[in-house]
């Protein structure tokens, strides 16, 4: 008996040192649980709502087997910066899609895997919710079409669906939110591009400073008001009537029309454009007309990227239009000068329409977190 009770006297500790261990048990406790709950990201649900001006309309592009969900659209960011989809980890869509540069990437070409080139030059992803057709030359007739070609061609991501899936499946991610979003774990290429359509029809720009003038929140300099005039007017040389004759392919206030032209680069052009699958001589050359939104921040210019500045961009519908038998007719017979065959605008007035030009910037699309890289963390 009297070694037992020396025992437990052995085993009592001090008031003082029973305190300090509860203390640091407490604090495990507290750690464990800031551990645990900071890799069970919340994910938002329920019906995604659009946030954009009245004037942008209202003849929205989203198919009735793809609704919009906030889930969707978690996932569908996911996936848009996820370089498992591409055949060797590194790249993703966000890499020539980049935020800061209005989803484009200021190259000439693109760089996809093992250094291979895209064809053509990548376009900004801004205001696609209202667009009908994809890529330059029109191929793809939605969002959720015009995803699986950069995903699988050799020069670009260059991996088949069936390999992403794989990859995807084998993650501690991606099933639980698939699930999330379709109701089951099962992946599959179609709900691969489902979310990453539902994903970039949210890069809404609407906030530049030329939207702020259409709400009467800014009021433009000289050179703006005189770049914004030129730009909304076609020339009249015979009425004194100048102007730059922009709006027959960029009017609105989405800055561009659901239409392809040739504009003129060349008189024959070496990449056909839509004549590549109509067959047709009229549509050598032509291309899709792209949004002029953050223009200054989405150089070089054209499908081939051919311009690298505004200055020849404008330069080239002054005075370089190629006459070709695809030539687009807004393109014909304008000019500021009486029985002139080309626009000749005065060295003012080129930079006052890029004034205006520069007014399209919208420097919260390109900051907003919403579109950004997600947490590194949340990738498995």
């Amino acid at each position: 008996m009297k070694d037992n009770r020396q025992a437990q006297r052995k085993l009592q500790l001090s008031p003082s040192t029973a305190k300090v261990w509860l203390i640091l048990c407490l604090l495990l406790m507290v750690a464990g649980l800031t551990a645990y709950t900071s890799t069970e990201p919340v994910i938002p649900m329920g019906d995604y709502v659009f946030n954009y001006p009245a004037n942008f309309g209202n003849r929205l592009n989203v198919p009735a087997d793809n609704p919009t969900t906030q889930q969707g659209v978690y996932l569908g960011r996911l996936l848009f910066y996820e370089p498992k989809l591409s055949a060797t980890n590194t790249i993703s869509c966000g890499s020539c899609h980049q935020q800061s540069q209005a989803f484009t990437d200021g190259k000439v070409l693109s760089v996809g895997v093992n250094n291979g080139l895209a064809t053509r030059n990548s376009m900004s992803l801004a205001n696609l919710l209202w667009a009908r057709k994809f890529f330059w030359d029109g191929r793809a007739a939605g969002l959720e079409e015009q995803v699986s070609f950069p995903l699988t061609n050799p020069h670009e991501m260059g991996q088949s669906i069936e390999v992403s899936v794989k990859k995807l499946s084998n993650t501690k991610l991606y099933p639980g939110l698939f699930k999330i979003v379709y109701g089951d774990s099962t992946i599959t290429g179609e709900r691969i591009a489902k979310a990453i359509a539902q994903f970039e029809r949210t890069l809404i720009s609407a906030n530049s400073l030329y939207d702020k003038y259409l709400r009467n929140a800014y009021k433009p300099t000289v050179d703006e008001l005189k770049g914004m005039e030129l730009f909304n007017r076609g020339p009249d040389p015979e009425k004194g009537i100048r102007g730059a004759n922009c709006t027959h392919c960029h009017g609105g206030p989405k800055t561009y029309l659901e239409l392809f032209h040739n504009n003129g680069l060349d008189s024959i052009s070496k990449d056909e454009g839509m004549a590549a699958f109509t067959g047709l001589v009229t549509d050598r050359g032509r291309f899709k007309v792209p949004t002029l939104r953050n223009i200054a921040l989405t150089a070089p210019y054209m499908h081939d990227g051919r311009f690298k500045t505004l200055d020849e961009v404008v330069d080239h519908y002054s005075e370089h239009i190629k006459q070709s038998v695809s030539l687009s007719a807004f393109l014909q017979g304008e000019s500021n000068e009486a029985g002139g065959k080309s626009l000749k605008l005065l060295p003012k007035e080129k930079k006052q329409l890029i004034a205006f030009l520069n007014m399209l910037t919208d420097s919260t699309f390109i900051t907003d977190k919403r579109f950004a890289d997600p947490h590194q963390s949340t990738k498995n």
